[in-house]
């Protein structure tokens, strides 16, 4: 399916430094519960990610990375997750995180 570029304009894709990082043992899959610094105009989001396989979280906290932020929130079971950090899958279908290569501002807009 093509989309125009009016389309990709309603996608709010930013940058933002993962802040706190816990396990999530209610999930049926390995999943953590993350809180993301978006900076001064967004401030923190949470999200659930299924990202044990790659990533420790010790691994994670300061770590920026790529997330939608204008989905609607979404109950996953006690927890609401607020944005979907990005990734790409392996071979093996675990996620690897979208992160900048070079360290950029919290809430900086992908485009």
């Amino acid at each position: 399916m093509t989309i125009n570029w009016d389309d990709f304009e309603k996608i709010d894709i930013r940058v933002g430094t993962i802040k706190e990082v816990y396990d999530f043992p209610k999930v049926r899959k390995p999943a953590y519960q993350l809180t993301i610094d978006f900076g001064a105009d967004l401030g923190l989001k949470k999200s659930s990610a299924q990202i044990t396989v790659h990533y420790k979280k010790e691994d994670l906290l300061d770590r920026q990375v790529v997330a939608v932020v204008n989905f609607p929130s979404k109950r996953i079971a006690d927890f609401v997750s607020e944005c979907l950090v990005l990734g790409v899958y392996d071979e093996n279908n675990d996620v690897i995180l979208l992160e900048p290569a070079q360290h950029t501002q919290n809430g900086m807009k992908i485009g």
